[in-house]
């Protein structure tokens, strides 16, 4: 590391050079207005001997450099009129060589060259030539680089290429061609000699300079790229094996990293197709210390940008077999370079996949082969353990499904799932979640069963614990989020034909049922709901669709499903499973199977015995078994009564008395379907109704008896309304006297509450007096009806 005396000598020195150049140009343009040829050279030559410091960085010596090229400039425009020296350019040529210091001579001489080729007095090729060859008199690598900088400048408009005004019978392209070779060749060799000057101490210091130097060196590939005439040919045959021999034989990590760069960058993309196996043969040979994973990603990079510019340039793609070329370079750079980290194979293999779904996204079995390659790597190496590598192999896995509208097609890839066994528990997780969220953006439908095998089989880290000593340390929030898209997932697999249907859904079961007590409760109601809908499906199609000859039959749905919430019950969750049987005893009487929907009703009930105990949840069930009881009518007298009086008997014995009441006056509707073919029992309803007036009476004694105060009439104007709805419905056995009884009780009510203050009134009944008022008015048969109810 420099110092800061070593930087501020530095900057002595550059202030001391800048004060020579600018005292010598000063009597070098005294020289020049006196057009005195002698003078000129004298102080030209002195001010050019400046540029002999071995003392300067190259950042330092460039702007020491720079104040002796604007001079230079002046130089050659006095050169360029004879009028003003009187020396024919030919004789300036030669007097300037007796210069006496090297450095100087050389940068006059190029300068006059460049007035000498301008002049044409002579073919350009030989003057281009006598300067290079000459330019090897400066061994000094960064006054050399400069030197042959400062040549390349001069003589960039000066080459002899097509349309060039220097381009003739003498002159050719080719000749332009060879100067630009030679002096990149010598720059490049003065440049890679740097790093043997000084002791190894300063080795860091070394890099640093040669790193500020690289652009002169790679201007020269710009230049080449920038030759017009250079066709394909001659690129082949000539330009690529001159520049790769360079690059190849330096043995330089430095320079061959940034001159292949420099290679991929300034030549034109169909070049590089063209030449494809002789610029990979040259990355196989790099150092070892060569990153050469950058330079074959920038390579494809390119290549898969010049497919993507237009669909008429991929059938030459095809012609060279270029991904064959790609993959086989990329296998012995992996395998030749032992030292290269995992991260760096995965990164090789990421940009060969990225050019493969590119410029060949119809060949999947590129795309697999690729996988494939990914999975021997993986297999070499113990255990994958670097975050780096991790995330490269999930761009590698995430890169077909972002491709690829129809997560279908990567299901199809048989290593798929290979290079997904390499990832750990959390980034198989990650992955997972990937493949299912690529699922529902793009609306994918799974539609066999071999397919969703494969793809269960890819997100199984979702579906059961893969390490059981990480089982509880997920945060309970994202675990709800990974099992709630799997039971969106549950969703997308669906097939119209009935069989193939049912083995999809036996696929998943197998695999949830895997997942142990926490999944179950997220991923079993998606499943029971896909077999439901199929149930219903096979029921519209009609047919003989009981028959055991067919394969998916309602009954036999029906028993992997109540096998399947047998399960649940037991994880246990018995809350969930009773509303499971509950659906299902539903969909059994939609089939008209009373067996199986009994049976259901029997398992739900059950549960409700044996599992439920919380108050709370008993209130639900009740509900929910009431009402589904009141949709089913599937069952038989027999039947029916055993589970109705079962319904009624669990309402009565509810632990609050609301609670029964409510239950109660609900089982009503159990005895009077509003169907054609539905029960009426209009004098069990009445029953039902009594029942939860006695209880609703008793709970507003218990109610004054404990708080000093009946409470609110809410049970009472609730079964009023109960009433009101069945007398509209015409059982016969709800008779106005009922309803006006039942209203004079909740007044009472409410007026005992009150004492002699004014009745508030209680606002739902106060709307159902609203309802019977609207009803009289409204008159009809209706209005007739609600004609002896007085208010």
């Amino acid at each position: 590391m420099r110092t800061l005396a070593g930087v501020e000598d530095e900057d002595k020195w550059l202030a001391e050079g800048i004060a020579g150049i600018q005292h010598n140009a000063f009597f070098m343009h005294r020289a020049l207005d006196a057009n005195n040829l002698r003078e000129v050279l004298k102080y030209s030559a002195l001010m050019l001997s400046e540029l002999r410091t071995s003392k300067l960085s190259p950042q330092k010596y460039y702007d020491l450099y720079m104040r002796a090229f604007d001079q230079l400039r002046q130089l050659e425009i006095f050169f360029k009129d004879e009028s003003r020296h009187g020396l024919p350019v030919v004789d300036l040529y030669e007097l300037v060589q007796h210069a006496g210091n090297i450095l100087p001579r050389m940068y006059l001489l190029c300068t006059v060259g460049s007035v000498y080729i301008k002049s044409k007095q002579a073919p350009s090729k030989d003057v281009l030539k006598d300067l290079v060859e000459m330019c090897r008199g400066v061994q000094h690598p960064i006054r050399g680089l400069f030197l042959r900088s400062y040549l390349a400048q001069v003589s960039r408009d000066k080459l002899p290429e097509i349309g060039s005004d220097y381009e003739g019978d003498a002159n050719t392209v080719m000749d332009a061609v060879e100067f630009v070779l030679q002096n990149f060749t010598e720059m490049n060799k003065l440049w890679v000699r740097i790093q043997h000057q000084g002791p190894g101490t300063v080795r860091e210091k070394q890099e640093k300079e040669r790193n500020e130097l690289r652009d002169l060196v790679g201007k020269n590939l710009h230049v080449l790229g920038q030759i017009e005439g250079v066709d394909l040919e001659m690129y082949k045959e000539t330009v690529l094996p001159r520049v790769l021999e360079q690059v190849v034989n330096c043995k330089d990590k430095l320079a061959q990293y940034y001159l292949m760069e420099c290679i991929i960058q300034v030549f034109p993309d169909e070049y590089h197709l063209q030449t494809l196996e002789a610029l990979l043969a040259a990355c196989t040979q790099l150092m070892p210390t060569v990153d050469t994973k950058i330079v074959l990603t920038q390579l494809m990079d390119r290549l898969s940008n010049y497919a993507a510019s237009s669909p008429d340039v991929l059938h030459e793609f095809l012609q060279v077999e270029a991904f064959a070329k790609l993959s086989n370079a990329i296998g012995k750079v992996i395998d030749t370079q032992l030292e290269m980290p995992i991260v760096g194979a995965m990164t090789l293999f990421v940009s060969l996949l990225t050019f493969t779904l590119r410029v060949h996204p119809d060949r999947l079995d590129y795309v697999d082969q690729v996988l494939g390659a990914c999975v021997v790597k993986l297999s070499s190496v113990p255990k994958l353990e670097d975050a780096r590598a991790m995330k490269q192999v999930v761009a590698l896995l995430s890169a077909p499904l972002e491709k690829y509208s129809d997560i279908v097609t990567a299901l199809t890839l048989s290593n798929y799932p290979r290079v997904m066994d390499h990832l750990d528990d959390g980034t198989n997780k990650v992955m997972a979640m990937l493949i299912i969220q690529s699922i529902m953006k793009t609306d994918s439908c799974i539609s066999t069963a071999d397919k969703v095998e494969v793809l269960f089989e890819l997100i199984k880290g979702l579906i059961k614990d893969l390490d059981e000593t990480n089982a509880e340390e997920l945060d309970e929030e994202d675990f709800q989020e990974e099992q709630n898209s799997v039971a969106r997932l549950i969703h997308m697999l669906d097939n119209e034909e009935p069989e193939e249907m049912l083995k999809i859904i036996c696929v998943v079961r197998r695999h949830l049922m895997t997942g142990g007590p926490r999944r179950l409760p997220f991923t079993v109601p998606p499943l029971v709901f896909s077999a439901v809908r199929l149930v219903r499906q096979l029921e519209s199609q009609g047919g003989d669709i009981a028959g055991e000859d067919v394969p998916a039959t309602p009954r036999k749905i029906f028993q992997i499903l109540n096998q399947t919430i047998e399960v649940l019950s037991s994880v246990p969750c018995p809350e969930l499973a009773l509303r499971l049987y509950l659906q299902c005893a539903e969909a059994a009487s939609d089939c008209d199977l009373e067996p199986v929907a009994y049976e259901f009703f029997t398992q739900a009930f059950i549960l409700y015995e044996e599992e439920i105990a919380d108050s709370k949840a008993q209130v639900t069930a009740i509900h929910l078994i009431v009402g589904t009881l009141q949709r089913i009518n599937v069952f038989g007298i027999e039947n029916r009564d055993t589970l109705t009086h079962k319904a009624t008997g669990y309402s009565a014995r509810l632990l609050k008395k609301p609670d029964q009441c409510r239950a109660v006056y609900a089982c009503s509707h159990l005895f009077w379907v509003d169907d054609p073919d539905g029960i009426k029992d209009g004098e069990r309803v009445l029953l039902c109704l009594r029942r939860a007036l006695r209880i609703a009476n008793a709970a507003q004694q218990m109610a004054s008896a404990t708080r000093g105060s009946s409470g609110p009439v809410t049970l009472f104007v609730e079964i009023l309304n109960k009433y009101i709805y069945f007398f509209e419905k015409g059982n016969p056995h709800i008779t106005p006297s009922d309803i006006q009884s039942l209203i004079e009780l909740i007044n009472n009510e409410m007026q005992s509450d009150n004492g002699n203050t004014t009745i508030h009134s209680d606002p739902f009944f106060t709307s159902t007096l609203r309802y019977i008022r609207f009803i009289k008015q409204k008159g009809g048969l209706m209005g007739e009806k609600y004609d002896p109810i007085k208010l």
